[in-house]
């Protein structure tokens, strides 16, 4: 399951495309060693991905744990646009619009989607996860969203059930185009990419009352056109990052410092102020990059292993479903749908290295995790399940830009129980993430390899 990256990739035009373009010819070893192609299913809407950790398509900082899609069309005018999907034997699943900035729109989360006739939603709390019958219908609107409807963030069935009517706003945006991005997050094992199920395939009703299904409901929507979206909508610009890292009067560490200072997800400013100081607390959520999901909530820290070559990270764990092996009824009473933590390389290449996800980590009697982040090469013998500590990687070439002794380390959390107060989702200001998340926020310190090994004794070696 674990998959570390050394890839490297940039951005250097203001409009760029989700998809390879193709350029100057290739030597033959070139040509054999591209030939597979990049993995993983994709239809003609859902054409650009899987997105996920390598072998996937690895921007975005995608959760390792996480497959997407993402689908940039054009609703001719006066039409009506129809997915037909069925619901993914997973943990989660949505469908988020987004404008051309990476900027969420609307989240159309699984909890929410009404089920077809003599069909199950098997997100509901009770219910049988392993149903047969799954399919639903979901409405994509050119239009903006109805922001006095939001139902964003939490894991609280309401009487939202029998409101929504299965739609999702996805506006058409400056470049004249729509973009939705189709997630499943940890599918059920043996089920992965897709969780056992097809994507969801377009219906298109014209103007004049024809409909179109499959390709000619694609040639339609024009799905074959260049994505047109911000150079930094899925990462920061070389040079700009370049800036960021080289800070006047700073040490060759900064940011990251010998106690880990945490950072909850705010605008972009908010992100590059990590860097430069400069974080309003009262910016809005959940837009800081990369297309993020808005059923999670997130706080990061960069790390750098010259304050020492392995990060340890102890913290409580919330209480989640557990679906990996495949449970038959669908949870409600935990603290939140998902926990991740990933480490990542930097806001400029937006690779994931790997992540662990709750049911993943061990934990001691009193729900505790310890986690240690190294290079392969640093990894303590003692970093291992059986030991109870888990072994999140850092990559080669730490950002895979600059600086090979740097990651940034992230968490996540989704959809959070109102009851749970000490979710990242009532964290109103930077300042207070130790506050209100208490023992569920890491202490971290930095230590080296044989310092660890001899501080954690383990008689399972």
């Amino acid at each position: 399951m674990k998959r570390i990256s050394t890839w490297k990739k940039t951005l250097s035009s203001s409009l760029i495309p989700l998809m390879l373009m193709g350029g100057a010819s290739l030597d033959v070893a070139a040509e054999e060693q591209f030939e597979g192609g990049t993995p993983g299913p994709r239809n003609c809407l859902f054409r650009r991905g899987p997105h996920s950790a390598d072998p996937y398509i690895n921007s975005a900082y995608p959760d390792a744990n996480v497959y997407y899609w993402a689908a940039v069309f054009t609703m001719p005018e006066g039409s009506k646009l129809t997915l037909n999907a069925e619901f993914a034997h997973s943990r989660y699943q949505s469908l988020i619009s987004y404008d051309e900035k990476g900027v969420p729109q609307q989240s159309l989360a699984d909890y929410l989607i009404k089920p077809e006739k003599g069909a199950v939603n098997p997100y509901r709390i009770g219910a049988d996860r392993q149903f047969e019958q799954r399919d639903f219908k979901v409405e994509v609107l050119p239009v903006a969203p109805d922001k006095s409807k939001e139902t964003i963030g939490t894991y609280q069935e309401r009487a939202v059930f029998n409101k929504t009517s299965n739609t999702i706003a996805a506006p058409i945006n400056k470049t004249g185009q729509q973009i939705l991005l189709y997630r499943i997050y940890l599918p059920d094992e043996g089920t992965a990419p897709t969780g056992g199920v097809s994507l969801p395939t377009p219906e298109l009703t014209l103007k004049s009352g024809k409909v179109l299904n499959g390709e000619e409901a694609c040639n339609a929507l024009n799905t074959n056109a260049m994505a047109k979206i911000s150079a930094d909508a899925i990462g920061i610009p070389v040079s700009k990052y370049r800036m960021l890292v080289s800070q006047p009067d700073k040490p060759d560490t900064w940011p990251a410092k010998e106690k880990p200072e945490w950072h909850i997800q705010l605008d972009r400013k908010a992100l590059l102020g990590i860097y430069t100081g400069d974080i309003d607390p009262d910016a809005r959520r959940s837009e800081g990059g990369f297309f993020p999901n808005l059923d999670n909530q997130y706080v990061r820290t960069v790390i750098n292993r010259r304050h020492g070559k392995v990060l340890m990270l102890r913290g409580k764990m919330p209480t989640t479903p557990r679906t990996y092996y495949g449970d038959e009824k669908a949870q409600g009473d935990t603290d939140m749908r998902y926990w991740s933590i990933c480490s990542n390389q930097s806001f400029a290449n937006t690779r994931v290295n790997d992540c662990l996800f709750d049911e993943e980590v061990p934990l001691d009697k009193n729900g505790f995790y310890t986690i240690a982040v190294s290079r392969a090469e640093d990894r303590p013998r003692n970093a291992v399940k059986r030991c109870g500590i888990a072994w999140l990687p850092m990559a080669d070439d730490g950002d895979g830009m600059f600086d090979e002794d740097v990651s940034i380390v992230q968490i996540r959390n989704m959809l959070s129980n109102p009851e749970f107060k000490q979710g990242i989702i009532n964290i109103q200001k930077d300042g207070d993430i130790e506050k209100v998340m208490g023992p569920y926020l890491p202490k971290g310190f930095y230590i080296q390899p044989n310092i660890m090994e001899s501080l954690f004794p383990c008689d399972q070696l």
